[in-house]
């Protein structure tokens, strides 16, 4: 199966107070460590989606504008499902560094043709660490077009229409999917 993948960097970064993509984390840029995870990968497509073209962006890098107006991850992941030329898209956001190749290349490895997979734990979807199909970019189009714009709300019903199998996450797994969210979460890194 082929896949794409994006790397998720439009957030405007209010609760960190600057632009996480370039924060450092271990003496490494967000940006750097993020696009290394997915390169190991080997996706057929690389892509960086933001609100514009940002500076650090690699040449081999391909950039996808959010659609506008912006409604946060939603926008991103609908521009770069609208623009693939493969069957799925991973995407990935750029403030978990914890995130594992292995955990990522299982995900990989349970999507199926027309059906992606999203993380679960608590009853709540990662949705920013997940494999969409192609085909789920019709519902992302709708979901911009009409009032809810919930990433939360488009999983259920891309999971209740058979579009996304939720796996759940272990106690283990948990650790991958903290976020950077604020200069204390550095702190504890």
């Amino acid at each position: 199966m082929t896949i794409s993948a994006v790397l998720l960097a439009g957030g405007q970064s209010r609760r960190m107070g600057e632009d996480k993509a370039t924060i450092l984390f271990r003496n490494v840029p967000l940006w750097k460590i993020q696009l290394d995870l997915l390169r190991k990968l080997r996706p057929e497509e690389l892509f960086v989606s933001a609100l514009i073209d940002p500076p650090w962006r690699p040449v081999d890098v391909q950039f996808v504008a959010d659609q506008q107006p912006s409604r946060g991850p939603l926008s991103g992941i609908a521009a770069a499902l609208s623009i693939i030329k493969t069957e799925h898209l991973l995407a990935l956001a750029i403030d978990m560094p914890s995130m594992t190749e292995n955990y990522l290349r299982d995900l990989c490895q349970l999507a199926k043709l027309g059906r992606g997979i999203v993380p679960v734990f608590e009853d709540r979807a990662e949705p920013l660490a997940a494999i969409y199909p192609h085909r789920a970019g019709d519902d992302f189009t709708a979901a911009l077009a009409g009032s809810d714009f919930s990433l939360q709300s488009l999983v259920r019903k891309l999971i209740k229409n058979g579009k996304l199998k939720p796996i759940q996450v272990s106690e283990e797994e948990k650790a991958f999917f903290r976020n950077l969210n604020e200069p204390r979460d550095l702190e504890s890194s």
